[in-house]
């Protein structure tokens, strides 16, 4: 019997003022599995993480229609606990952002204001840091700041401050943009360690990495769903003239 989706999206469109941005976008999501999502520029990829984490929540006259579910919670309910849910839900952006603090800090400073007991926080930065594959480079110099990183251990540490919440989806909005080639195998190395234990969605407009790193993805083209398959399917045998236009770089 087929387990319930993870994340299930029904109907979601969004709209930027007159912008429409999502067109009545449906999906399903599994658990423990990384999922693609690919697509030219304003395709509405980062506007569904954006949704999904409730970002969408901070846009001014920003508005939407349909559902979107996290298990049997509603993500989008009025009455829903947003800061409850970005612990269930993390979110690591294209470009670093470490706070200008210690590399422990940047691991510990979200679970300590969350009322995570003090003495658990060391081993709890630590595992973090082991799942990232950034411990072994950085346990040395935990009181450093964050920002004498390179950019790719940056990456990876912000990587590990969302799994110290200890989140059950990740979203990752272009995690290896701007990362050269050995930062960004070390990202792959890792999502694919993760994901026995969290659900990943992956944003690439590197259709390549979603090709490697990704079990299901989905095509957005201008805010609506061409295709969705398992990702081995999607890239040898498309079943829209327009995905496989994209992927064979005719658009885009």
């Amino acid at each position: 019997m087929e387990q319930p989706p993870k994340i299930r999206i029904d109907g979601l469109s969004f709209w930027y003022k007159d912008f429409q941005a999502l067109d009545r976008v449906s999906l399903a999501i599994r658990a423990n599995e990384i999922f693609g999502l690919m697509g030219p520029a304003k395709s509405g990829k980062s506007t569904l993480l954006k949704v999904l984490n409730r970002l969408c929540d901070l846009l001014p006259e920003a508005r939407l229609e349909g559902k979107a579910y996290l298990d049997d919670l509603d993500l989008l309910a009025p009455d829903t606990d947003v800061v409850s849910l970005r612990r269930r839900v993390g979110l690591v952006l294209s470009k670093p952002t470490p706070l200008p603090r210690s590399i422990y800090e940047n691991l510990v400073l979200a679970p300590r204001l969350a009322g995570r007991p003090h003495k658990e926080l060391p081993a709890l930065a630590e595992e973090a840091l082991k799942a990232a594959r950034l411990w072994d480079e950085v346990k040395d110099r935990l009181h450093d700041s964050a920002l004498r990183l390179s950019g790719g251990q940056q990456q990876r540490l912000c990587l590990a401050r969302t799994l110290a919440m200890q989140p059950e989806v990740i979203l990752l909005d272009e995690p290896t943009s701007g990362l050269d080639p050995i930062s960004t195998a070390k990202i792959e190395e890792t999502l694919f360690q993760l994901k026995s234990r969290y659900t990943i969605i992956l944003v690439s407009n590197n259709t390549k990495q979603i090709a490697r790193a990704t079990d299901r993805t989905a095509f957005l083209l201008m805010g609506r769903l061409i295709e969705v398959g398992e990702t081995s399917q999607v890239f040898t045998v498309p079943r829209d003239q327009r995905t496989d236009d994209y992927i064979s770089g005719r658009f885009g």
